[in-house]
């Protein structure tokens, strides 16, 4: 049992595997008993789910705080609270991913289930990535700092335009070399279909897992930002990949109470323009203790949030259970 107290990436190893079994836990426990039947979820369903999963995110962090010291306990709270933030923008651009592609609201969960599970893996790679880059030039972290307040400061003055998502490489490039059909097959990736020429079954991939593709690319680009954000908190591999992680798996029940009133958070992105500045900036001047950090980027996000709120008062709300219209897939 030696192992499970072996020192692995600076934490503990029976840490890494505590964690993984809870990743692994909640994800089963969502797909096979919350939602083993595919339906829409209304915005009640999705808030109750949500605060389940920051409940259970909070809890993990005094865990952290209680084991591995108020420092890093804090440091894993900052980091929780920016990814949570920035994951609303994942929101916008998934909502139109599945208003594209005609993905009704009930197999939309199962295809954010499905994407989380691959962003456990491809932000593990990127972090492992951004870690070994660190450890071996600690100077990378200045690069992180500058392209954060560069990112920062081109929010601040970027206009809002929606993704080509007709036009994606991957989206053209799946749909010229696999068989893709025009129409859902229910909450399936891929199906058989006769073949046009001979009549024979083959494989052939479905519109979801276009859908599928897409969202996972998407992530990759938000992590471009997300990952030196959390860098520039902390170099602890441990509290990087928990805290972008945590914040992530709560991000498929917030998806369909956050569609509902995506156009009242208007503002946010001013808030989380400030975000980015503050967090690479403070790696230029002197350190800021840990509980400063928290409560800085706490009231921009807090602030921000409320400001959208109030600003965009009145605004119906649209139901994430009604029908989506088609997209065109070439």
């Amino acid at each position: 049992m030696e192992f499970l107290f072996a020192d692995w990436l600076g934490t503990p190893a029976w840490f890494w595997l505590a964690f993984l079994g809870l990743v692994v836990a909640l994800t089963a426990f969502d797909l096979g008993v919350l939602h083993k039947e595919d339906k829409a979820m209304g915005i009640g369903e999705s808030l109750k789910l949500t605060a389940f999963y920051v409940t259970i995110a909070l809890l993990f962090g005094a865990w952290v705080w209680a084991e591995k010291g108020a420092d890093l306990g804090m440091k894993y709270y900052t980091g929780f609270f920016i990814e949570k933030a920035l994951s609303i923008d994942n929101v916008f651009v998934i909502s139109l991913i599945f208003t594209f592609f005609a993905i009704p609201p009930k197999y939309q969960y199962r295809a954010l289930l499905w994407g989380i599970v691959a962003v456990i893996f491809l932000r593990g790679a990127m972090i492992a990535g951004g870690a070994a880059l660190v450890e071996q030039a600690y100077w990378v972290l200045y690069i992180f700092a500058a392209f954060l307040v560069f990112t920062g400061i081109k929010m601040f003055f970027a206009n809002d335009h929606d993704p080509d998502i007709g036009n994606n490489p991957a989206v053209r490039w799946i749909s010229r070399h696999m068989r893709v059909t025009k129409e859902l097959h229910d909450q399936h990736f891929f199906v058989k279909v006769p073949d046009e020429k001979t009549g024979k079954m083959v494989n052939a991939a479905t519109p979801l897992f276009l859908a599928l593709v897409v969202i996972n690319l998407a992530d990759l680009v938000f992590a471009v930002d997300s990952v030196p954000a959390i860098f520039a908190i902390t170099t602890d591999t441990f509290i990087v990949y928990t805290s972008n992680i945590m914040a992530i798996l709560g991000l498929r029940a917030l998806y369909f109470a956050l569609a509902a009133m995506i156009d009242r958070f208007a503002y946010l992105k001013y808030a989380l323009a400030a975000v980015l500045v503050f967090i690479g900036s403070k790696i230029f001047g002197d350190k800021f203790p840990p509980v400063l950090s928290l409560g800085v980027t706490f009231a921009l996000i807090a602030g921000g949030v409320a400001y959208s709120l109030w600003k965009t008062r009145g605004q119906p709300l649209h139901d994430p259970a009604e029908p989506i219209a088609s997209g065109t897939i070439n």
